[in-house]
């Protein structure tokens, strides 16, 4: 055996998705890290151990323009374009990748830590040291650090460090939480263990081993669905273990789950009820659980129902999630009750950095299922994209630690700008925070483009000549109001019978700028649409608001009368429609609680497609300016530069009044947050790169005589977010008073898309 120590600013405990985020963010920002992983491959209950899905703000598509941008954001991209199909294992070596290539990381597979040196009061600890074992190596390695991530899940290290933290359900009477039970108890969510199957082209048989359940002895076959074309996370529900400990009964729970995996096949290939099996045979079955639920530790912010539902927006906000409070039964696969209920806010919900750093331990942050929040708001706070936003904050607050000699803290009551910027510079997941870092000098430049998309509309063409769309239900158009929204004329058929119909057409405002339903009723409006058709149709509204936002229109049901439906996307608007009686919002098999709006209306099925539509005036929305201080995000708007009609050269342009000293410039390109990448399960999208991601271009200055002189040129990008160091020939900085950025080509949509031009000096 070998003892060893090793010294780094921060030390990360635990590579799932969290931890990974977590440690490639502190890297970026210079500081040396220790990425500890217990397994031999990161990702956690992502990997290829476990294969859980991704799932994270956008709900399965629920949530409209909420993928996850940073760190995680790349990872989604990035398994997008090379692994289209969904391969667990292709996967893990997109996540291996991204922490390989951060070279201020050493990476610590195999080692579990399972001793802690922590001293001081109960209500002021410090952790010096953590140990860990490297399996397979006689390596006994001890990890010295500033600043210790807990991103474990089950919240091992900051126990052992004596942080404080609960396990279980709290009463409702502490957090005043409607689903909180009325006496509080040690319940939790259980854990799951999946399966993949497929089609061996030949009978295949199964002789099922003796350890295997027979289902007609449990409540399965009554209170759950098999289906012979599920597998993988269809399954989610072979869930159990909430009533016990699932940290230290986890080898019980495992031998039972996998019991239930081999009954399940059993009755599918054997019971006689599914013919269609015969072909099939078992690919893999997960030997490890994928745990839910353990330790959660003790903030400054208990995060509760509440904070999530009612979307409150928390001055020291550092990341956003989309999830459902997602809850299940204790007994899971052997409840009688539904394997979840699920209640959604109308929008994204926000998470405080105060939730991220222990309420005791000074210089102890934690990132992933274990963050300082109740039951009832962990349970939507902890699918993994949103743990791996959670880390890339954690991570960014550790570094700014380390960097400005603060307790997390202090960097949250005293300096939470240093976060916030520094976060909005790394285009990290988090929504209504404006750009107001001062060392951006695009800021004080005036922002000037070849063109930009100023009307608003969706008109048939010859390769785009629409459909009916029947109003056997509400439809909707979600768009920019900026400056204001006149009028908008909609393409309709009339009716066959030969008369006239009335159409009632309403203005809708969204209640917060981060959603997308309709809130706020504002106007309503009748128009008279001819017989037969297609004919443009004239809404009136004058609404002139007090600052840019979005707003729908809702077209009321008139089953003789119908939209025309383009197979086109159109920038900054979205196709709504209506649920109507057998709509399947989110998972069939989980009923729905009734009045949530993001349910109600929805995006499912319309992607890139629009009614068509003229709106009246012109639009800002897409001004050059809002590529500059913005808040890289749709909010209230799209908050994008778009360019205008084809131009020989396409360019956004910076200019200042006197020379500047440039050494970096950063770019955020549109990948059109609203299209799901969850692929590793049966979601598939089209697009291997965004096709409004912009491919070509060049970054150029201006010289003193005026001619413009190309600094660097990329071809063949795929990055949403770009950063460029810069450099004179001499070594010294780029001296300008202007800088250009010039877009030569997309990967396929019409015009060019910036959501952040930023240019930072000496």
């Amino acid at each position: 055996m070998r003892e060893e120590e090793v010294h780094y600013d921060i030390a990360v405990i635990g590579g799932g998705l969290a931890g990974t985020c977590a440690a490639i963010a502190a890297a970026r920002l210079g500081r040396r890290v220790a990425l500890v992983n217990n397994r031999p491959v990161l990702g956690g209950n992502a990997s290829s151990e476990v294969r859980v899905w991704v799932c994270g703000a956008t709900a399965h598509g629920v949530h409209r323009w909420a993928r996850e941008t940073g760190v995680m954001g790349e990872l989604y991209t990035e398994n997008q374009f090379r692994n289209p199909e969904g391969n667990p294992y292709y996967w893990d070596q997109v996540v291996l990748d991204a922490v390989l290539a951060e070279p201020g990381i050493d990476l610590y597979l195999n080692t579990d830590v399972r001793e802690v040196d922590a001293s001081g009061p109960d209500d002021a600890r410090e952790v010096h040291s953590c140990t860990g074992w490297m399996m397979g190596s006689e390596r006994r390695i001890t990890f010295h650090a500033q600043q210790f991530l807990d991103c474990t899940g089950d919240g091992l290290l900051g126990h052992l460090a004596g942080a404080r933290y609960r396990i279980g359900r709290e009463s409702r009477a502490e957090f005043d939480e409607p689903w909180a039970p009325e006496e509080g108890d040690e319940a939790l969510l259980g854990s799951t263990i999946l399966f993949h199957t497929k089609d061996a082209g030949r009978p295949v048989k199964f002789v099922p081993p003796a350890y295997a359940r027979d289902l007609t002895t449990t409540p399965i076959l009554r209170n759950r669905v098999l289906r012979t074309g599920d597998n993988g996370c269809d399954y989610w529900w072979i869930e159990w273990g909430g009533e016990l400990d699932t940290v230290h009964d986890n080898e019980r729970i495992r031998d039972e789950l996998q019991a239930v995996i081999m009954g399940i096949w059993d009755h599918i290939k054997n019971s006689g009820e599914f013919p269609d099996a015969a072909h099939l045979t078992l690919e893999w079955v997960g030997s490890l659980p994928g745990k839910r639920e353990y330790r959660r530790f003790l903030g400054d912010h208990v995060l509760t129902q509440q904070d999530i539902l009612e979307q409150r927006q928390f001055p020291d906000r550092i990341a956003f999630g989309g999830w459902s409070v997602d809850l299940h039964p204790v007994q899971g696969m052997y409840a009688d009750e539904p394997g979840a209920r699920q209640r959604y806010a109308d929008g994204v919900f926000h998470i405080p950095l105060r939730s991220l750093y222990s309420a005791n331990v000074t210089n102890l942050l934690f990132a992933g299922r274990n963050i300082s929040a109740t039951h009832i708001a962990f349970g939507a706070t902890r699918v993994m994209a949103t743990c791996a936003t959670i880390g890339e904050a954690a991570g960014t607050a550790a570094a700014l630690c380390v960097a400005e000699s603060l307790s997390p803290r202090e960097l949250a009551t005293k300096r939470p700008e240093l976060v916030r910027r520094a976060l909005l510079r790394q285009d990290a997941s988090v929504i209504g925070l404006a750009d107001d870092d001062p060392d951006n000098l695009a800021r004080t430049a005036r922002v000037s483009a070849a063109g930009h998309l100023a009307r608003l509309a969706a008109e048939p063409t010859v390769r785009a000549p629409g459909a009916p769309s029947p109003l056997t239900r509400d439809l909707a158009l979600l768009l920019p109001a900026d400056p204001a929204l006149d009028t908008v004329e909609l393409l309709v058929h009339g009716a066959d019978d030969g008369a006239e119909r009335e159409l009632t057409v309403e203005l809708w405002g969204t209640g917060r700028p981060e959603n997308a339903v309709p809130v706020d009723h504002l106007r309503t409006t009748t128009v008279t649409v001819p017989a037969g058709g297609p004919h443009w149709v004239a809404a009136r509204f004058d609404h002139r608001p007090p600052h840019p936002e979005n707003v729908v229109v809702v077209v009321r049901a008139e089953p003789a009368a119908a939209l025309v439906l383009l197979p086109e996307r159109t920038d900054g608007v979205l196709a709504l429609r209506s649920r109507v009686e057998g709509d399947a919002a989110v998972d069939h098999d989980i009923p729905e609680e009734d009045g949530q709006l993001v349910l109600e209306w929805q995006a499912r099925g319309l992607r890139r497609q629009t009614f068509a539509f003229r709106a009246a005036p012109d639009t800002d929305a897409f001004r050059p300016e809002r590529a500059v201080g913005g808040f890289q995000r749709a909010y209230g708007g799209p908050q994008m530069w778009v360019s205008g009609p084809a131009a020989d050269e396409e360019w956004l342009r910076l200019d200042w009044d006197h020379e500047q000293r440039l050494t970096e410039v950063r770019v955020v390109f549109d990948d059109d947050v609203d299209e799901y990448l969850n692929n590793l399960h049966r979601h598939r999208t089209p697009f291997e790169v965004m096709p409004e991601l912009v491919r070509d271009y060049r970054l150029q200055s201006r010289a003193a005589d005026g001619t413009w002189h190309t600094l660097l040129t990329v071809t063949g990008n795929r990055r949403r977010h770009r950063v460029h160091p810069l450099a004179a020939p001499d070594g010294g900085p780029v001296r300008t008073d202007a800088l250009r950025l010039v877009v030569d080509a997309t990967h396929g949509a019409a015009r060019a898309h910036v959501i952040a031009f930023k240019a930072f000096g000496a």
